[in-house]
């Protein structure tokens, strides 16, 4: 009949019998919220739930709202075929695919408690939450993006939400790829910190030590991200961004740049030496003792330093403020749970 519409079976390109069902029931009948959907087709919260992260991660049915309410519809039945066909295309796995799979296999996500791992489907569903951890940042944003272009579309978004961190006082440090000829480099915020590597890992960022998020495909930032809270994961990612950052260059200063010490790390380098413990510095300086721990830790981190021996080396041979002496055996410090 003329006119009509083939709706393309995505069971045959991997994806579950409930997505193709919601998919083809979107597709003849329209935008349906989840609750007609669950109704009328007969499928439960939990099973709808993952048949829509399906067809949002292929690119086959968006989300609006209305109101207070949300909306499913299929996108067109002709985009979703081509798709759908290049989702289960041969791959090229570029070096830096191979590069971002060796670094999430290096976090053992199997062993992970699954609780501790979040799928967000979409680039839609996860810039909302980079906003939501952003908004909550008090303390260190770090930041890889191995993308060649920044988008104009991605840094007006990602732009207001960097100065605003800047403005709150949160640390920002971010490393970018090398600018190629005829590529403008990122506008960095005043107060940022920002530095340039080669062959870098993969697309992270980091909020405040405690979550993580990365791509869920490398290859297309449409299928959305992947969140951790695991603390050994969320480490493991902070560790590996500060031993980039420590090789990267600083575009703005061809020389090595002085160390540079907040008032805050003055301060508590200064009580430490006078003979402070941890905790009367902090109570001194109306800080937990916590905060001090996290403090010195983050300047250890910032410098390449394992333990507070190395520290004081480190902030000797600079000529800043010395750290008490301590064994050469010291170990690293471990922030109080």
């Amino acid at each position: 009949m003329a006119g009509r519409t083939v709706v393309p079976v995505l069971g045959r390109w991997g994806l579950s019998p409930h997505a193709d069902l919601v998919y083809r029931t979107l597709a003849l009948l329209g935008a349906q919220t989840s609750a007609m959907l669950a109704r009328d087709l007969d499928i439960d919260g939990g099973r709808l739930a993952e048949a829509m992260d399906e067809l949002t991660a292929a690119g086959a049915a968006r989300l609006t709202c209305r109101g207070r309410e949300r909306w499913w519809s299929a996108v067109d039945p002709d985009r979703v075929g081509v798709l759908v066909r290049q989702r289960r295309g041969p791959v090229a796995v570029t070096e830096g695919y191979r590069r971002h799979l060796a670094a999430v296999a290096g976090l053992h996500l199997e062993r992970i408690d699954p609780r501790s791992v979040r799928r967000l489907p979409s680039r839609e569903t996860a810039r909302a939450r980079i906003a939501v951890l952003t908004a909550a940042e008090r303390r260190e944003h770090l930041a890889i993006n191995t993308e060649e272009q920044i988008s104009a579309e991605a840094a007006a978004v990602a732009g207001p939400q960097d100065r605003e961190l800047v403005t709150r006082g949160v640390r920002l440090r971010a490393i970018s790829l090398p600018p190629r000829a005829g590529r403008p480099r990122e506008t960095v915020p005043d107060g940022a910190e920002y530095r340039e590597a080669t062959d870098l890992p993969l697309k992270l960022m980091v909020f405040d030590r405690h979550t993580a998020l990365f791509p869920a495909d490398p290859a297309r930032f449409d299928a959305g991200a992947v969140e951790l809270t695991d603390p050994d994961a969320v480490a493991h990612l902070t560790q590996l961004f500060h031993r980039i950052w420590r090789t990267a260059r600083d575009p703005f200063h061809q020389e090595v740049p002085p160390i540079e010490l907040t008032a805050r790390e003055q301060a508590i380098l200064a009580l430490l030496t006078d003979g402070y413990s941890e905790e009367a510095a902090g109570a001194e300086l109306g800080l937990s003792r916590r905060t001090v721990v996290y403090t010195l830790r983050a300047l250890m981190d910032r410098l390449g330093v394992q333990n507070r021996f190395q520290l004081a080396l480190v902030l000797g041979a600079a000529r800043a403020v010395p750290l008490p002496g301590v064994p050469a055996g010291a170990g690293p410090m471990h922030e109080e749970s």
